[in-house]
């Protein structure tokens, strides 16, 4: 799992959504509230940042723009414990390691982090699927 490491920002805190993990990110046991916070103007890259830890945050894409024919498959399990029922209700999030520049830069295609929109109830789901990347070129 690819993390960015931040300092603390020093602003006011603003009514933000909650994003809730049903169970925490490999590696990152004690963090399960998120906020997701756009960083481009097109409100394609976001940073999802963990409110249980202020260093900690993950920059996040959906896939459509980058990966247009991918579509996970979850298993039941997975969505009931999100409370989804249909794909319409899930907002599929794809984690970036950064690389040196944009050529370089990899998405995981592996292990989407998936959020129930109305609930914000989300997950990491580890795909049973060896075909998919945990590295893909953003760029694909």
């Amino acid at each position: 799992m690819i993390a960015t490491m931040t300092e603390p920002q020093a602003s006011a805190q603003h009514e933000v959504p909650v994003i809730e993990l049903v169970r925490p990110m490999p590696g990152f046991p004690d963090s399960h509230r998120f906020t997701l916070q756009p960083l481009d103007e097109s409100g394609v890259l976001s940073a999802l940042r963990s409110l249980d830890r202020a260093d900690l945050q993950f920059l996040v894409v959906p896939p459509g723009a980058f990966h247009p024919t991918y579509a996970p498959e979850i298993d039941d399990e997975t969505a009931a414990e999100l409370d989804l029922t249909a794909a319409e209700q899930a907002l599929v999030l794809l984690v970036v390691n950064a690389g040196r520049d944009l050529a370089s830069t990899t998405v995981n295609l592996r292990a989407p982090i998936v959020v129930n929109i109305a609930s914000r109830r989300a997950a990491q789901v580890v795909l049973d699927d060896a075909g998919l990347a945990v590295a893909a070129p953003l760029l694909g």
